[in-house]
Formats: structure tokens, C-alpha cells, sequence
């Protein structure tokens, strides 16, 4: 018994061995535990620090012909350089591939951008070309569209209507068509289905490219607030230089058209900083700096765009400076390239006669200005349209037609919701010569409020014309009630 009671030194010696080794056991579990805890806070609290000086690793930027490619086929502006890389590389495939629908409807659509960058027109009829070979091969609507860009190109907006309501009815889910058919609803007048088709659109497709046309379409309607928070947005958004910039020398002519000389030029000048070879924000220079009183600087600046970009309106807009400057010979040169401008255009199927009958009205012929632009109102009845008619027929002595053309480029019921400086200047005008004296003094100070250097020539002539006028007497004054409203139930509104 006593012998059983007693613990064998070895036994007891294996049972403490055992003891400890399951205390050890225990332990590693416990740190393995806390390890594993230990690396999930440390990963968690790594993802939360922020990154350290090391650059990040990104993927490469694409090449210049796909960035090309992306912009064309999504309806963005595209890069000059890169656009000619796209160019080469869809010829070339062509030439291995003759019968790819889509390479020709990309070539076509390329070329048609690189047409509207340069002023080129002489790819306008290689554009269409490869955009009808498209179609022969198969009928789709990237080719469709493209021919209603290019159409709206060549100011042949009743031919662009045609072909995006063809895009439209082939795919009606595709954005791309909606905002061609937008500008060939503008350029025909017609707001209120340019109004509607930027509805669908907004229902297709979001983003910067959407957001800006939506911006012309505010601007139309005489929301200009509206239009240059969608560019802003838009310009923010954008996913290339070429694209921002074109967004910002649309920010740069909003702040422009309602008298902001300064912040039209720095738009302008962003534009292109961001892309040089943005040739509409070099001509917005020079319409902001002779505002400003820089003649030196903006006959630079408009230089600089004709050389690359040689739009009649440009020319238009450097004789009328020169003019303004007392430089007449200069101003004649000006005036011969426009023509000759016209007449490169005209061979590569674009319509440039709305800056030609401006021109004729101005500084040529105004009895052929009216005919010009009588033909230009039956093919296209547009506002633009609209007032250079009025102006051309007052300047050949017809007041009372043109009065009613410059009624309805600023009567805001049937489409003149812009307020435009120059097409309230016009109808001031008109209505002065007609001996209307109120709404003439009334239409001349709300063009210069607008912007009092809207023209170098046309701001001066307005505030000539108003002194000329007078005072208002007090006949011309409205009689208004105790709520602030004329006899006819009308509150005056400053212009916002």
C-alpha cells in the first residue's frame, strides 16, 4: 500500500514533461493568433495611411492613334498629331483591307476633324468618300453619323438632318447621333426639337462631351449661366488635353458674349496652353485683347490663327480691328483673303456664304449680300441667318423687310432667346433709321450692356448713334403701378 502511494520519480518526471509541453503548445497558438491579428491591423492600417513619395505604377498612356481613335469615335475633339497617326494607320489597313466598314467610317470621320481644325476643306470630299464606301460595304451608323458631322460642317444643315435621323432610326440607343442632329436643328431654327433631342441625349449618355452640348443649347435659350456651368463641368471632366481645351474656348466665347473681356481671355489662354494648336481660343485672344485696348497683341494673336486655322470669319474679324485702327490697306488685305477663303471653302462643298453676306453688308455690296443671304434663309432659316439678313437689307435701304428679320433673330418667343449684343445692335439700328425712337435707345443700351466692345467697329457706331438720340423725355417713359408694372401688367427686368 505504502509502496502504491508513493509516485515513481520517473513517472512523475514524464507527467511534468507532458504538463509543460501542452503549456507550450498552448502558447504557440496564442501567438500565432496575435500574429496573424497583429499582420490584419497593420495591413488595414497601411491601406488607410497615404501613399508614400514612391511613384505609383501606372499603365501606359495609349498611343497616339488609339487616343485618336477613342475621340472620333465617341465625338470628342481630337489632338492634330494624333489624328494624322490615325489617319496613316487606317489608310494602311485599307489598303489590306478594303472591304472594313468601320476602318472606312473612322477614316472618314478623321478626316472630316482634321477638315474642321485646319480649315481644310479639301478633305471635306475625301471624308465623304471613305464615309459613302463605308455604307457600300455596310449600312451602319457610325458611318450615317459621320456624314451628318461632316454635313454640319459644311453648314448643309438640312443634309445633316438627313443623315443623323438615318443614324437615329438604324440605332436609336446611339448617342453619337444625337448631337449632330442637335446642330442641324439649331442651324435650321428649330429649338424646340433641338431642345428634345438634348432630352434623349441626357437619357443615352452622361459626361463631359454631353455636358457641352448641352451648354450650346442653354446658351440658346438665353440661359448663359446654366451653359457655362456645363462647360465648366465639362472642361473639369474632360479626358484629354485636346477636349479641355476645346470645352475651355467655348467657356472663353460665353464669358466674351456677355462683356467679361478678362476672364474670355483667360479661358482663351488656358485653351491653348492645354492644346497650341487650338486656333479658335487664338482668334478668342484677339477678339478679348483688342476689347481690353491691346491692338498690338490681338493683331498677334488673330495672325497666329489664320496661319494655321484660315476661316473667313477670322479675316473678317482682323480687317474690321484694322479698320477700327484706321489701317485701311491692311483691312483690304484682310478682306481679299476672306474671299479667297470663301472660294477654297466653296470647292470643298462648304457653305461660307452667312461671313460672306456679313462682309458684302459691311464692306462690299449690300444689294449682294441680300441676295446671298435671301438664298441662305430659304436653305437654312436659322437665327444667324435671320439677323445677317435684316442687317444686309437695312444697309441696302430696305428698313421695313429688315425689321422683320431682326425681330425674329431677338424675339424670344420664336427662338432670339440669346440676347445677342450684336443682334440687339442691329435692330437698334434698323430701328432708329425708321424713326422708332424708344426701342431703338432701348435695344442700343441693352446691346452695350450686354458687352460694350462686342465689335471694334459695331460698339462704337452703337454708342454714336445713342448720343445721337438723346436723352429719354418723359413721354418715353413707362407709367408704372405701386408693384413696380407697366399699363400692361409688365415688370421691366434688367438683363442677367
Amino acid at each position: 500500500m505504502e509502496n502504491s502511494a508513493i509516485e515513481n520519480p520517473a513517472t512523475e518526471n514524464r507527467q511534468e514533461e507532458t504538463r509543460e509541453e501542452a503549456r507550450r503548445t498552448r502558447l504557440r497558438g496564442r501567438l500565432l493568433i496575435a500574429a496573424v491579428a497583429g499582420c490584419a491591423v497593420l495591413g488595414t492600417t497601411l491601406m488607410l495611411l497615404p501613399p508614400s513619395g514612391r511613384p505609383a505604377s501606372h499603365a501606359p498612356a495609349p498611343a497616339p492613334g488609339a487616343q485618336a481613335l477613342t475621340a472620333v469615335t465617341g465625338g470628342v475633339p481630337a489632338a492634330l498629331p494624333d489624328l494624322a497617326v490615325l489617319i496613316g494607320e487606317r489608310e494602311r489597313l485599307l489598303r489590306r483591307h478594303p472591304r472594313d466598314a468601320g476602318s472606312w467610317a473612322v477614316l472618314g470621320a478623321a478626316y472630316a476633324e482634321q477638315g474642321s481644325r485646319t480649315a481644310d476643306t479639301a478633305l471635306y470630299p475625301r471624308a465623304e468618300d471613305a464615309l459613302r464606301t463605308s455604307l457600300k460595304v455596310r449600312r451602319n451608323a457610325e458611318a450615317l453619323t459621320g456624314l451628318a458631322v461632316l454635313a454640319n460642317a459644311r453648314r448643309d444643315f438640312r443634309t445633316a438632318l438627313a443623315w443623323g435621323e438615318a443614324a437615329r432610326q438604324l440605332e436609336s440607343g446611339r448617342w453619337t447621333a444625337y448631337p449632330a442632329l442637335i446642330d442641324a436643328y439649331t442651324g435650321l431654327g428649330d429649338y424646340k426639337a433641338a431642345g428634345r433631342t438634348l432630352e434623349r441625349l441626357l437619357e443615352l449618355r452622361s459626361g463631359p462631351a454631353v455636358r457641352a452640348r448641352a451648354a450650346a443649347v442653354y446658351r440658346d435659350r438665353g440661359r448663359r449661366e446654366d451653359a457655362a456651368a456645363a462647360l465648366s463641368d465639362a472642361a473639369a471632366a474632360a479626358r484629354t488635353p485636346a477636349e479641355r481645351a476645346a470645352y475651355l474656348e467655348r467657356g472663353g466665347q460665353l464669358a466674351f458674349e456677355r462683356g467679361d473681356r478678362e476672364e474670355a481671355l483667360r479661358h482663351f489662354r488656358e485653351a491653348v496652353r492645354v492644346d497650341p494648336d487650338q486656333q479658335a481660343a487664338r482668334a478668342g485672344q484677339g477678339r478679348a485683347l483688342s476689347a481690353l485696348g491691346r491692338p498690338a497683341e490681338a493683331v498677334t494673336a488673330y495672325r497666329t490663327a489664320l496661319a494655321q486655322q484660315p476661316l473667313p470669319q477670322y479675316a473678317l474679324e482682323l480687317g474690321e480691328l484694322y479698320e477700327s485702327l484706321g489701317r485701311e490697306q491692311e483691312a483690304r488685305e484682310q478682306y481679299d483673303l476672306l474671299r479667297a477663303a470663301v472660294e477654297r471653302a466653296a470647292g470643298g462643298g462648304a457653305d461660307e456664304d452667312l461671313v460672306l453676306g456679313r462682309f458684302e453688308a459691311d464692306h462690299g455690296e449690300p444689294a449682294s449680300a441680300v441676295r446671298r443671304l435671301r438664298a441662305e434663309w430659304l436653305r437654312q432659316p436659322g437665327i444667324e441667318v435671320a439677323d445677317a439678313l435684316g442687317w444686309a437689307l437695312h444697309r441696302a435701304g430696305q428698313d421695313e423687310e429688315a425689321l422683320r428679320y431682326a425681330r425674329i433673330a431677338t424675339d424670344r418667343v420664336h427662338g432670339g432667346a440669346v440676347r445677342s449684343a450684336p443682334y440687339l445692335y442691329h435692330l437698334g439700328m434698323i430701328e432708329r433709321e425708321l424713326e422708332q425712337s424708344s426701342p431703338a435707345r432701348r435695344h442700343l443700351q441693352e446691346a452695350l450692356r450686354i458687352n460694350p466692345w462686342f465689335s471694334p467697329l459695331g460698339a462704337r457706331s452703337a454708342t454714336q448713334a445713342l448720343a445721337a438720340l438723346g436723352d429719354v423725355p418723359d413721354a418715353d417713359l413707362p407709367v408704372l403701378d405701386a408693384q413696380g408694372a407697366d399699363a400692361r401688367g409688365v415688370t421691366p427686368r434688367p438683363y442677367r
